[in-house]
């Protein structure tokens, strides 16, 4: 490069800097590089593919003022990524030419998130910036029963809004056990939404959205990143209970509340409510709390025989001559109660029984196929929430008193007692429980749970009001 050459860029980029702002600058344009003119083409370089494509999109005509400013014969810039140029690779990305024209207003996102808003499902969707799709889960395929209704029709409502819409109710907080259905839904919305080009949807796990971040912090595109996200229309978050880190769960807070803001919609998806997702950070709970949160519940039988006739129906599409009696159906659908996961599991391998050694399905077969699918029944899943109920209509006392700072004696056992049973009957941590219940210090809660122990060892009275209490919260 000549110092002819060098200058120039230098005036181009003091100029874009003007242009653009200083913070923009820094953001977008600090780390391109010329590397040579020819004629009416100027081929610059940044670092990044996400960088390339951002820049395409958003400051075309920026950049090529810049230029003809100093060289009006200048009508072609050539953007590639550096370790294109540099490396000794037998194959060179092709550069991709910026044009004199106005950018459209779809355009508005960066390539790989624009391509994945849009595209259908195809080999390279993972490398378009969102998690993978399965093409089986849309609404199409997502059978419908008493525990999941509200879920599926607040899924549909947001998967069928367009953009400029009102939006109803936001986050969508959905969350449920493993494999109730819940990335089904989330993965139909994505469907549904990526069906036609007004909106741009975008499906995450919790895991790739960190990954994600930690990566633009590491390639110093952090700006970036968080730009395009907050670009999106609709953004689909599974498995949030998976979230981790300060940084991290700082950034989806701000993006949250930039979506949720501008109203964008946002769809959550996890394993437990808000309310007990105790690596969250407070302000993010609450923000997830304020949208509507829905759960759902475990399969009814009638809802488990619709899910394994629909997976029948969707075996025959290609194995014309696979049959299972209605009497297997019942057996499956009465004993496979843990999950749906389960009872496509069962379905696969009968399939695979009947196929390969060519026998009919039986009920005999499928009792021995299906055997180690048939696990004892879950206890009940008990709430902090539950216990605070139960044991405040025990005692006669409310439960905003269990909640209260009131030290008078018919308050400070029933509170002791329901601390305990928290403990005991629940997952949840001692910071947790003491959060629960008025925002209590941990230490409170363990002086509690050690009090009600040594008391039920010796107090035959308290020993039976605890079990009485157990049984009432269990049944």
């Amino acid at each position: 490069m000549t110092n002819t050459e060098q200058d120039r860029w230098s005036r181009v980029k003091s100029r874009l800097r003007t242009t653009v702002g200083e913070d923009v600058y820094t953001s977008w344009f600090a780390r391109m590089d010329l590397e040579s003119v020819h004629d009416e083409s100027v081929h610059l370089s940044v670092p990044t593919r996400f960088l390339k494509s951002w820049i395409q999109a958003h400051y075309t005509d920026r950049v090529l003022s810049c230029w003809q400013a100093e060289m009006p014969e200048v009508h072609r810039i050539d953007l590639t990524v550096r370790s294109a140029i540099r490396a000794a690779a037998p194959v060179k990305e092709v550069a991709a030419p910026i044009e004199a024209r106005p950018v459209m207003r779809s355009e508005g996102r960066p390539a790989e998130l624009r391509s994945f808003a849009t595209a259908p499902v195809s080999a390279n969707h993972d490398a378009l910036g969102g998690s993978p799709l399965d093409p089986r889960l849309t609404f199409a395929s997502f059978v419908v029963g008493r525990s999941n209704t509200l879920a599926h029709a607040a899924a549909r409502q947001v998967a069928e809004g367009r953009r400029g819409d009102p939006v109803m109710f936001n986050p969508l907080y959905i969350h449920a056990g493993v494999g109730l259905g819940k990335t089904h839904l989330l993965q139909a919305v994505t469907w549904a939404g990526n069906s036609g080009s007004e909106r741009k949807v975008l499906y995450l796990t919790a895991e790739k959205f960190m990954y994600g971040f930690v990566a633009a912090l590491k390639t110093q595109t952090a700006l970036a990143f968080k730009e395009a996200l907050r670009g999106i229309d609709v953004l689909v978050i599974d498995d949030l209970q998976f979230l981790q880190g300060k940084s991290t769960q700082a950034e989806f807070c701000h993006t949250l509340n930039a979506l949720i803001d501008a109203g964008r919609q946002v769809v959550i998806a996890a394993d437990r409510p808000p309310s007990d997702l105790e690596s969250l950070d407070d302000r993010v709970r609450s923000r997830l709390a304020g949208g509507l949160v829905v759960e759902m519940a475990s399969l009814g039988e009638e809802l488990r025989l619709g899910i394994l006739k629909s997976r029948v129906a969707a075996a025959r599409v290609h194995h014309a001559s696979f049959d299972v009696p209605e009497e297997v159906l019942d057996y499956l659908a009465r004993t496979i109660t843990h999950n749906g996961r389960d009872l496509e599991g069962a379905i696969n391998r009968l399939l695979a029984h009947s196929k390969l050694n060519n026998q009919p399905v039986t009920l005999e077969m499928a009792e021995r196929e299906v055997r180690d699918l048939i696990r004892p029944q879950e206890p009940k899943r008990i709430k902090i929430e539950d216990i605070q109920r139960v044991v405040a209509r025990q005692y006669n006392v409310s439960r905003s008193d269990l909640l209260s700072s009131r030290r008078t004696a018919n308050v400070v056992r029933p509170r002791q007692v329901a601390m305990y049973l928290a403990k005991t009957l629940t997952l949840r941590s001692l910071p947790e429980i003491g959060r629960r219940f008025g925002g209590r210090d941990h230490t409170t809660v363990l002086h509690a749970v050690r009090k009600i122990e040594a008391l039920v060892a010796k107090d035959t009275a308290l020993s039976e009001e605890v079990e009485s209490l157990k049984r009432q919260l269990q049944e």
